[in-house]
């Protein structure tokens, strides 16, 4: 692999967070290339409406949104590059390196937008339904199911905070717990126990089910052992996420007992010249906040890279 670029500011992952950074700093003047594995957007892309985004009165599509963002980023000539997986960071020394599967990257600054990716249930239709009933964001999408009867599947703090956030807006909600016993404590118990709309179900999710769009899930009770279909029209699946890759952490870059990258007020990593923003660490996890985290990492790095100009 001999192919080589060299840039001032370098984004790695074309969500809300790394998009707002390329954004900036290539309005700062600084050379940026964005590398995506993935679509541009992330899952960004596959809301089917973002309501609480400044400047869109009437709401805004996902895939509309980061279209705008990306769109921003190439007119002020950010290289957004996608089907670039990084397989190898080398931090150690003041020029970073990149390794893509497709050629090397030389940088002053790095800025990790990676996103989190969620941990999933792993079912049938689980992949069907997703964006039609299925959602691995409760906050995001939970508006949708407005009287509706929804699931949340999970059992811990939280499924439990997801689904008294749901029980103010759904009509009931079954919060599946997966484990035979149910592992949520303390006051968050109490507050669900009291809730009339929430049903605690030990059981396991065996298939999500439906036509154009979630209609049940079928459920195995631990204790009975029996199938059973619960009507639904939305399922959460809250099992936390996927702890960061190995190629960050083999990286050197500090990470909490979660895998959430972690940064100062500014963005900063415990590298220098390494900056991290959005989802990956497990800040605000909406797409507002992403943009924030982006816009400062972005700021922060330009400043460094231009040192080293």
């Amino acid at each position: 692999m001999s192919k080589q670029e060299n840039c001032d500011v370098l984004v790695v992952g074309a969500g809300p967070a790394g998009l707002t950074a390329g954004i900036y700093s290539s309005w700062l003047g600084l050379k940026t290339i964005v590398l995506e594995s993935g679509i541009v957007g992330g899952r960004a892309w596959l809301a089917p409406k973002i309501e609480n985004f400044p400047g869109f009165e009437q709401g805004i599509k996902g895939s509309d949104l980061v279209e705008k963002m990306s769109k921003q980023a190439s007119r002020f000539n950010a290289d957004i590059k996608i089907n670039e997986e990084v397989i190898g960071l080398d931090l150690h020394d003041e020029v970073k390196k990149v390794i893509s599967r497709r050629q090397n990257y030389e940088t002053s600054a790095l800025i990790i937008a990676t996103g989190t990716q969620r941990r999933k249930l792993s079912v049938a239709g689980e992949a069907d339904f997703l964006g039609r009933g299925v959602s691995y964001c409760a906050v995001c999408d939970g508006p949708f199911f407005r009287g509706s009867d929804v699931a949340i599947i999970g059992n811990g703090e939280e499924a439990a905070i997801d689904a008294l956030f749901l029980a103010d807006i759904a009509r009931k909600v079954a919060v599946v717990t997966q484990e035979k016993e149910v592992d949520i404590e303390g006051t968050l118990l109490d507050r669900l126990q009291k809730k009339p709309n929430v049903e605690i179900i030990k059981g396991k999710v065996t298939e999500i089910v439906g036509q154009q769009v979630v209609g049940a899930v079928k459920i195995v009770e631990h204790e009975s052992q029996q199938e059973a279909l619960k009507e639904v029209k939305g399922v959460f699946i809250s099992l936390g996420g996927v702890p960061m890759t190995a190629v960050v952490r083999n990286a050197g870059i500090t990470t909490d007992r979660a895998g959430c990258l972690t940064v100062d007020r500014q963005q900063r990593t415990n590298v220098e010249g390494v900056f991290a923003a959005g989802d990956c660490t497990c800040g605000g996890m909406q797409v507002v906040t992403a943009a924030g985290e982006g816009a400062m990492a972005a700021m922060r790095a330009s400043a460094y890279a231009r040192k080293k100009l």
